[in-house]
């Protein structure tokens, strides 16, 4: 996961969410479909991609997909 859209591909081809880049500063609450289950799934998913950790208390404070993605970005 080199990109934001990357990032953006697997929530849409892992998680089945309906976002797309221009969905990146959307706050998760306005992700149609999106619960407490997709950010667990989510976080799975990143670690196994990325081989590293993610700090869950830093994802839980992001604003956005973007912010998430910016955790993420760092982490790696």
């Amino acid at each position: 996961m080199n990109t934001i859209d990357d990032f953006i591909a697997i929530l849409r081809d892992e998680l089945g969410l309906p976002v797309t880049s221009d969905d990146a500063a959307r706050r998760l609450d306005e992700v149609p479909g999106w619960d407490s289950v997709h950010l667990v799934w989510l976080l799975t998913v990143l670690e196994q991609r990325t081989g590293r950790s993610i700090s869950l208390p830093d994802v839980l404070e992001a604003p956005s997909i973007g912010g998430i993605y910016d955790v993420v970005a760092v982490a790696a």
